[in-house]
Protein backbone atom coordinates (compact mmCIF):
# COMPACT_ATOMS: atom_id res chain seq x y z
CA UNK A 1 0.00 0.00 0.00
CA UNK A 2 1.47 3.12 -0.91
CA UNK A 3 2.43 5.73 1.99
CA UNK A 4 0.08 8.27 1.28
CA UNK A 5 -2.68 5.74 1.67
CA UNK A 6 -1.87 5.63 5.50
CA UNK A 7 -2.99 7.61 8.35
CA UNK A 8 -0.96 8.08 11.35
CA UNK A 9 -2.37 8.40 15.22
CA UNK A 10 -1.39 9.76 18.13
CA UNK A 11 -2.84 7.82 21.47
CA UNK A 12 -2.12 9.37 24.39
CA UNK A 13 -2.91 6.55 27.40
CA UNK A 14 -2.47 5.73 31.19
CA UNK A 15 -0.63 2.69 32.30
CA UNK A 16 -2.54 2.22 35.36
CA UNK A 17 -1.97 -0.05 38.80
CA UNK A 18 -3.41 -3.60 36.55
CA UNK A 19 -0.51 -3.06 34.06
CA UNK A 20 2.45 -1.94 36.89
CA UNK A 21 4.50 -4.80 36.47
CA UNK A 22 3.87 -5.36 32.84
CA UNK A 23 7.36 -4.92 30.93
CA UNK A 24 7.54 -2.74 27.19
CA UNK A 25 7.58 -5.51 24.77
CA UNK A 26 4.28 -6.80 26.76
CA UNK A 27 2.99 -3.61 26.60
CA UNK A 28 3.18 -3.49 23.07
CA UNK A 29 2.05 -6.98 22.31
CA UNK A 30 -0.70 -5.73 24.73
CA UNK A 31 -1.73 -2.50 22.28
CA UNK A 32 -1.67 -5.06 19.05
CA UNK A 33 -4.17 -7.21 20.75
CA UNK A 34 -5.92 -4.15 21.26
CA UNK A 35 -5.66 -2.60 18.05
CA UNK A 36 -7.21 -5.60 16.40
CA UNK A 37 -10.26 -6.13 19.08
CA UNK A 38 -10.71 -2.72 18.09
CA UNK A 39 -10.74 -4.27 14.74
CA UNK A 40 -8.58 -1.04 13.52
CA UNK A 41 -6.96 -1.60 10.02
CA UNK A 42 -3.14 -1.90 11.32
CA UNK A 43 -0.70 -0.69 8.85
CA UNK A 44 2.14 -2.99 8.42
CA UNK A 45 5.72 -2.74 7.98
CA UNK A 46 7.14 -4.42 4.20
CA UNK A 47 10.13 -6.82 4.17
CA UNK A 48 10.15 -10.62 5.00
CA UNK A 49 8.36 -10.49 8.69
CA UNK A 50 5.65 -7.77 8.33
CA UNK A 51 4.82 -6.29 12.14
CA UNK A 52 2.12 -3.75 12.97
CA UNK A 53 3.59 -0.39 12.61
CA UNK A 54 3.04 0.49 16.47
CA UNK A 55 5.41 2.76 18.14
CA UNK A 56 5.40 3.66 21.62
CA UNK A 57 7.56 6.82 22.49
CA UNK A 58 9.71 5.24 25.65
CA UNK A 59 10.15 2.06 27.46
CA UNK A 60 8.46 2.68 30.61
CA UNK A 61 10.33 0.60 33.78
CA UNK A 62 9.12 -2.59 35.37
CA UNK A 63 7.11 -1.39 38.23
CA UNK A 64 6.71 2.39 37.22
CA UNK A 65 3.22 3.76 36.11
CA UNK A 66 2.81 6.26 33.39
CA UNK A 67 -0.63 9.31 33.60
CA UNK A 68 0.38 10.40 30.25
CA UNK A 69 1.95 7.57 27.78
CA UNK A 70 2.60 8.27 24.42
CA UNK A 71 1.95 5.98 21.14
CA UNK A 72 1.76 6.07 17.64
CA UNK A 73 -0.07 3.59 14.99
CA UNK A 74 -0.06 3.48 11.58
CA UNK A 75 -3.68 2.33 9.88
CA UNK A 76 -4.79 1.37 6.17
CA UNK A 77 -7.44 4.27 6.48
CA UNK A 78 -8.35 7.82 7.52
CA UNK A 79 -11.04 7.32 10.64
CA UNK A 80 -11.90 9.73 12.59
CA UNK A 81 -9.70 10.04 16.22
CA UNK A 82 -12.98 10.25 17.90
CA UNK A 83 -13.84 6.92 16.45
CA UNK A 84 -10.43 5.71 17.01
CA UNK A 85 -10.28 6.81 20.65
CA UNK A 86 -14.20 5.29 21.15
CA UNK A 87 -13.12 2.07 19.61
CA UNK A 88 -9.92 1.59 21.58
CA UNK A 89 -11.47 2.17 24.90
CA UNK A 90 -13.79 0.23 24.70
CA UNK A 91 -10.84 -2.84 23.79
CA UNK A 92 -8.14 -1.70 26.16
CA UNK A 93 -7.51 -4.25 28.56
CA UNK A 94 -7.83 -3.36 32.40
CA UNK A 95 -4.44 -1.34 33.54
CA UNK A 96 -4.70 1.04 30.38
CA UNK A 97 -6.83 3.85 30.05
CA UNK A 98 -6.76 5.75 26.94
CA UNK A 99 -7.09 9.47 27.17
CA UNK A 100 -6.52 11.13 23.81
CA UNK A 101 -6.31 10.08 20.03
CA UNK A 102 -5.09 12.73 17.79
CA UNK A 103 -4.12 12.50 13.89
CA UNK A 104 -0.10 13.11 13.25
CA UNK A 105 2.20 14.09 10.32
CA UNK A 106 3.37 11.13 8.08
CA UNK A 107 6.42 13.32 8.08
CA UNK A 108 6.98 13.28 11.56
CA UNK A 109 10.10 11.84 12.77
CA UNK A 110 9.64 8.84 14.89
CA UNK A 111 8.68 9.38 18.82
CA UNK A 112 11.53 7.90 20.18
CA UNK A 113 13.55 10.59 18.39
CA UNK A 114 10.73 13.39 19.20
CA UNK A 115 11.11 12.89 23.14
CA UNK A 116 13.42 15.41 24.81
CA UNK A 117 12.50 15.30 28.49
CA UNK A 118 10.30 13.06 30.61
CA UNK A 119 8.99 14.54 34.19
CA UNK A 120 8.29 12.21 37.19
CA UNK A 121 7.11 11.94 40.69
CA UNK A 122 8.15 9.24 43.21
CA UNK A 123 6.94 9.20 46.72
CA UNK A 124 9.77 7.46 48.84
CA UNK A 125 9.45 3.93 50.26
CA UNK A 126 10.97 5.08 53.74
CA UNK A 127 9.91 7.83 56.50
CA UNK A 128 11.49 11.31 55.23
CA UNK A 129 10.35 15.15 56.23
CA UNK A 130 9.92 17.67 53.56
CA UNK A 131 12.67 19.66 55.28
CA UNK A 132 15.01 16.76 54.71
CA UNK A 133 14.11 16.12 51.42
CA UNK A 134 14.48 19.14 50.81
CA UNK A 135 17.93 19.64 52.07
CA UNK A 136 19.04 16.37 50.44
CA UNK A 137 17.40 17.89 46.98
CA UNK A 138 19.74 21.51 47.43
CA UNK A 139 22.44 19.39 48.22
CA UNK A 140 22.17 17.37 44.86
CA UNK A 141 21.40 20.37 42.65
CA UNK A 142 24.27 22.14 44.28
CA UNK A 143 27.33 19.37 43.01
CA UNK A 144 29.06 20.12 40.02
CA UNK A 145 28.51 16.39 38.97
CA UNK A 146 27.12 13.15 39.79
CA UNK A 147 29.39 10.35 38.35
CA UNK A 148 27.55 7.11 37.42
CA UNK A 149 27.92 3.90 35.37
CA UNK A 150 25.74 2.23 33.14
CA UNK A 151 26.41 -0.85 31.41
CA UNK A 152 29.99 -0.74 32.14
CA UNK A 153 30.13 2.78 30.60
CA UNK A 154 30.85 5.86 33.42
CA UNK A 155 28.56 9.53 32.61
CA UNK A 156 27.45 11.99 34.41
CA UNK A 157 23.78 12.54 35.91
CA UNK A 158 23.79 15.92 36.85
CA UNK A 159 23.19 17.61 33.35
CA UNK A 160 20.32 15.28 33.01
CA UNK A 161 18.74 16.41 35.86
CA UNK A 162 16.31 19.71 34.35
CA UNK A 163 14.51 20.16 37.72
CA UNK A 164 14.23 18.45 41.07
CA UNK A 165 11.90 19.59 44.04
CA UNK A 166 10.50 18.47 47.51
CA UNK A 167 6.75 18.03 47.50
CA UNK A 168 4.61 18.05 50.75
CA UNK A 169 1.50 19.03 52.66
CA UNK A 170 0.26 17.81 56.05
CA UNK A 171 -2.35 15.59 53.94
CA UNK A 172 -0.08 13.67 51.66
CA UNK A 173 2.80 11.85 51.82
CA UNK A 174 6.43 13.61 51.05
CA UNK A 175 6.96 12.97 47.56
CA UNK A 176 9.91 14.30 44.80
CA UNK A 177 9.16 16.02 41.35
CA UNK A 178 11.86 15.96 39.00
CA UNK A 179 12.49 16.42 34.93
CA UNK A 180 15.23 14.44 33.48
CA UNK A 181 16.65 14.26 29.85
CA UNK A 182 15.37 11.82 27.94
CA UNK A 183 17.14 11.73 24.73
CA UNK A 184 18.17 8.41 22.97
CA UNK A 185 22.16 9.47 23.59
CA UNK A 186 20.91 10.77 27.01
CA UNK A 187 18.69 10.02 29.35
CA UNK A 188 17.96 10.20 33.12
CA UNK A 189 16.86 7.98 35.34
CA UNK A 190 14.94 8.59 38.05
CA UNK A 191 15.76 5.54 40.15
CA UNK A 192 19.64 6.70 39.84
CA UNK A 193 18.21 10.25 41.10
CA UNK A 194 17.06 8.28 44.24
CA UNK A 195 20.33 7.38 44.57
CA UNK A 196 22.09 9.99 44.79
CA UNK A 197 19.64 11.62 46.86
CA UNK A 198 20.15 8.53 49.61
CA UNK A 199 16.85 6.72 49.25
CA UNK A 200 15.95 3.36 48.52
CA UNK A 201 14.92 3.32 44.71
CA UNK A 202 13.78 0.33 45.04
CA UNK A 203 11.06 0.91 47.72
CA UNK A 204 10.04 4.06 45.92
CA UNK A 205 6.60 4.29 44.05
CA UNK A 206 7.34 5.93 40.54
CA UNK A 207 5.18 7.46 38.44
CA UNK A 208 6.25 8.96 34.89
CA UNK A 209 3.65 12.01 34.78
CA UNK A 210 4.42 13.14 31.09
CA UNK A 211 7.29 12.82 27.95
CA UNK A 212 8.23 15.98 26.68
CA UNK A 213 8.47 16.47 22.70
CA UNK A 214 10.96 18.53 21.01
CA UNK A 215 9.27 22.20 20.06
CA UNK A 216 9.25 21.17 16.10
CA UNK A 217 7.44 18.05 17.06
CA UNK A 218 4.48 19.82 18.62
Amino acid sequence: MAESEVCRYRIEFAKTEAMRFTGHLDLHRAWERTFRRAQLPLAYTQGFSPHPRIQLAAALPLGMLGEAELLDVWLEQAIDPGEVLERTRRAAPPGIWVIDVQSADLKEATLQQQVVAAEFRAIPGEPISTGELENRVARVLSLPSIERERRGKHYDLRPLILDLEAEGATDVPVALRMRLAARESATGRPEEVLVALALDPGAARITRLKLLLAPSAT
